[in-house]
């Protein structure tokens, strides 16, 4: 396991090589994480909806626990995940590698891959193919969606804090880590954790809430009002507890 303050180094040369990368290779890779994000949720769905509903805590915790997939193979195999670059990028800009204009430029772009390759997900493996279009599995997404969808403004941007503050984590242990058991074992425990405990996941949202709009559940109109906050919250659980403390904590004697 490397250093906290090597693991920043780390994270602040990966940072900078995301927004210094090509557009059609940050549209690409970001389109698979949203891709391999949504994959993952879908599994949680599938997963948890067969388990009889007396055993709803099992059910939660079994579903929390195959959904890290999704990050795993974009840490280990590649992918964009804006998420995770809230904290990776963000390093970079705090160590002046980049500008801020090119921390939210980077943002933007894998934001907006993220979205449509959730979305693909959503349609073509949720509801064209019908993993989510039938029996337990539509009321199960329909029910999950509409959970995100009735929390308050302020109750969603500070799940989605918690939320980023593991997935940064994260990805942060994903750096740490000398070999590729660990950089799963490191991925997988906070990522199951926030999905456990319940804290709202912008891409993850953008899988959910578009196939509950598509098995009738939800609208549109709902699915931006829910990714405004928490996509707030995900910022600032990324870029400011996770990337912000640990470079105040571990990187000014190196840019000074």
């Amino acid at each position: 396991m490397f250093s906290p303050a090597e693991i920043l180094a780390q994270s602040i040369d990966k940072g900078t090589a995301k927004v210094r990368n090509t557009l059609l290779a940050k549209l690409i890779l970001g389109f698979l994480g949203g891709a391999l994000i949504a994959i993952g949720f879908l599994a949680n769905v599938r997963v948890s909806a067969s388990i009889p509903a007396s055993l709803g805590s099992v059910a939660s915790l079994v579903g929390a626990s195959v959904f890290p997939i999704g990050l795993i193979i974009i840490l280990l195999a590649g992918g964009e995940l804006v998420t995770g670059n809230m904290m990776a990028v963000s390093t970079a800009m705090y160590a002046r590698k980049i500008t801020v204009g090119d921390f939210l430029m980077n943002l933007l772009e894998i934001t907006l891959a993220n979205l449509v390759g959730a979305v693909f997900v959503a349609y073509f493996f949720g509801h064209f193919v019908g993993l989510t279009h039938v029996g337990v599995f539509r009321s199960a997404v329909i029910t999950m969606a509409q959970g995100k969808i009735a929390t308050p403004f302020w109750q969603s941007f500070v799940s989605g804090i918690g939320c980023n503050w593991l997935v940064g984590i994260a990805v942060w242990m994903s750096f740490g880590a000398k070999d590729g058991a660990g950089k799963i074992l490191g991925v997988w425990f906070p990522t199951m954790i926030f999905v456990a405990v319940g804290f709202q996941h912008s891409i993850a949202n953008c899988f959910l809430i578009p196939a509950a709009i598509f098995e009738g559940g939800a609208t549109w109109g709902q699915f931006i009002t829910n990714l405004i906050p928490v996509y707030l919250g995900n910022i600032i659980g990324g870029a400011g507890i996770v990337g912000g403390l640990y470079y105040l904590s571990f990187g000014q004697k190196k840019s000074v």
